[in-house]
């Protein structure tokens, strides 16, 4: 059976200051089909701090205050997952992670362990960084490279981020019309990972380069990550249950 993590970001789980529900329920339902295709699928999942937006509407500018919106958020968003996945019999969990876990093989292999019970009793694992306690992730990454880590560590096959970055271009598709989409990337550039942080919404902290970070680290490690829209979920359908490469873009260090 394949193990795959899924990563989606908080621009693709928000719209308008709120949790984008038809959206969730879309990502829910790719998730149902890919488990019924005898996938493993593990989420990793942003909008925790939007969530808590829409019941406690806190200025976001400060981390104490997004920290509180994480608290009031994760559950609030672990619930509206447990109604959706409920609709197709499918049990899902919360696990809050932090980046220390990974600096301990300890820790990493406690956290594997846990992952690995869910999975064999078919609960779909939905992780999130701990943002109420994470003060990093919630300045930087929504969760980038923390779904690369737990793609290494927990030893799945392919990294799938799902995001209103649709794929990777040759250049700013929002600022040249002659951009091209690079459909697989086996080289990432040094200026390319150093380039300018671009978050693209009220609520991301991420942006393209945090993409390419994780896409670099787990090349490294013989892994791949595949990058697609969280907005149309066809192409991310075809290369996961088609195999058809239509869209988005692959990041495989094999030359075939």
């Amino acid at each position: 059976m394949k193990r795959i993590v899924i990563k989606v970001g908080s621009h693709v789980l928000t719209e308008k200051g709120t949790v984008a529900k038809s959206r969730m329920m879309a990502l829910v339902e790719l998730i149902a089909t890919l488990k019924a295709n005898k996938y493993e699928v593990v989420l990793v999942s942003s909008g925790a701090v939007a969530a808590g937006f829409t019941l406690l509407p806190l200025d976001r500018s400060t981390i104490a205050n997004r920290q509180a919106l994480a608290a009031i958020g994760q559950p609030l968003l672990l619930s509206m997952y447990q109604e959706n996945f409920a609709k197709f019999d499918l049990l899902c969990s919360q696990v809050l992670l932090y980046a220390e876990v990974f600096e301990s093989q300890e820790h990493t292999q406690h956290a594997k362990d846990a992952i690995d019970k869910l999975l064999e009793n078919n609960v779909l694992p939905i992780i999130n960084e701990n943002d109420t306690v994470s003060v990093q992730e919630l300045v930087f990454g929504d969760n980038d490279r923390l779904s690369a880590h737990v793609a290494h560590y927990f030893d799945a096959n392919l990294l799938v981020i799902l995001s209103d970055i649709d794929a990777f271009y040759d250049k700013d598709p929002n600022q040249y019309d002659d951009a091209k989409r690079r459909a697989v990337v086996t080289y990432i550039s040094k200026e390319e990972l150093e380039a300018a942080h671009t978050p693209t919404n009220e609520f991301a902290t991420g942006g393209i380069v945090t993409k390419l970070q994780s896409a670099d680290f787990l090349m490294k490690h013989g892994r791949e990550m595949f990058l697609a829209s969280g907005f149309d979920l066809a192409d991310v359908r075809s290369f996961l249950i088609d195999g058809e490469h239509r869209g988005g873009t692959l990041f495989t260090t094999s030359k075939t």
